[in-house]
């Protein structure tokens, strides 16, 4: 394989550190404008095994003349805006970890007929949440309601709306601060609401998905819980995360998902 990487933060670095044992001949990975040199420091810290493999590259061009045959974005949504028509159009499949992007519809329809364009496939990764194979399994009964409660420690929220009317520094209880659909809370909560976003995709779409954003001071992780109901089945699923070591934000489980997808991509058997 030749793996292309959108993005070199915490989540790219997290990832980088568990592809050392993969079957991977060449790694290229998009980086902002004058990063490639400090990315490359970094990676022999992380993982320098990987370093003779990897290229990192500081401009578009650079990247799509690499031709990576698969692409794993880890970038933001900014990335999923700037880039993902493109992989796409190229025929080349591509993993997009800020699922919450696809909340615009706009960006969603050309990302669908980009695909379309390229024969290539648009990969949604579990992330921090699992069951998204039963609300994809369901969705097409129909008359179905989603409920999703996502609760992280006060610091996890730095920098959202919340921020601008709590004091979250001195919170001293859980807080449910927002009540809205996914889609509303993909737009306010970009970093934050990607599991939002991902059961909205895979149930009954963003409008009918409610969710419920918590601040919570004894939060020692990032917790997700979701309730659905449809003719078919009942269910409700709740996972306790550990947060990425560089971003309290993100779950650690989204790293390993984007891991699944690659191993997935690699082996003779998906699961």
């Amino acid at each position: 394989m030749h793996l292309g990487v959108i993005g070199f933060g915490s989540i790219g670095r997290e990832l980088f550190s568990l592809l050392g044992d993969l079957d991977i001949a060449r790694i290229t990975v998009l980086v902002r404008a004058g990063r490639a040199a400090t990315s490359t420091e970094a990676l022999q810290q992380i993982a320098p095994d990987l370093v003779a493999r990897t290229t990192f590259v500081e401009q578009d061009a650079d990247f799509f003349a690499a031709a990576p045959d698969f692409v794993v974005e880890v970038a933001g949504h900014n990335a999923v805006e700037a880039y993902a028509a493109k992989v796409l159009k190229t025929g080349t499949d591509l993993v997009v970890v800020s699922i919450g992007a696809l909340s615009d519809q706009s960006l969603h329809d050309a990302l669908l007929a980009a695909a379309k364009a390229g024969q290539a496939r648009l990969i949604l990764p579990s992330g921090a949440v699992g069951g998204l194979d039963i609300l994809a399994g369901l969705a097409p009964a129909g008359d179905m309601t989603l409920r999703y409660f996502g609760t992280k420690p006060p610091k996890a929220w730095a920098g959202t709306p919340v921020a601008e009317t709590v004091d979250l520094d001195a919170l001293d209880h859980a807080l449910e601060f927002f009540h809205g659909t996914a889609r509303e809370a993909a737009l306010a909560y970009p970093k934050n609401a990607n599991v939002a976003a991902a059961l909205a995709l895979a149930g009954g779409g963003f409008e009918t998905t409610q969710v419920t954003l918590v601040a919570d001071p004894e939060a020692t992780g990032n917790a997700h819980r979701y309730e659905l109901t449809s003719p078919l089945a009942s269910v409700s699923v709740e996972i306790a995360n550990k947060a990425s070591g560089g971003n309290v934000k993100t779950s650690l489980a989204t790293v390993y998902s984007v891991l699944r997808e690659i191993r997935n991509r690699l082996g003779p058997i998906a699961i």
